[in-house]
């Protein structure tokens, strides 16, 4: 398990890495359950955030805990901390 050292508060979130294709950036799926105002009914909604992999680690499918941060580029404002999960070979193939 990978972690580094984030200095500084702000909000961090669990999510699924989506692509690794870019150099030291991973793009991150966050689900969260948002209430429809009329029906009531919980429905999914996703947010695509790309994040800062300094060491590369990060493959598709991983489950990892990324972390708010100054902007590191003009789409890049989230920090890796650490994978939590690692995905299974099998489901990439």
């Amino acid at each position: 398990m990978v972690e580094q050292k984030v200095v500084g508060g702000g909000r961090s979130v669990v999510g699924r890495v989506v692509s690794d294709k870019m150099h030291k950036t991973i793009v991150v799926e966050v689900e969260r359950k948002v209430k429809h105002a009329l029906y009531g009914k919980y429905m999914r909604r996703f947010s695509k955030m790309y994040a800062h992999d300094d060491e590369n680690t990060c493959k598709m499918g991983d489950i990892v805990l990324i972390k708010q941060s100054r902007p590191l580029s003009k789409t890049k404002h989230w920090v890796l901390v650490k994978i939590i999960e690692k995905a299974e070979k099998d489901i990439l193939e």
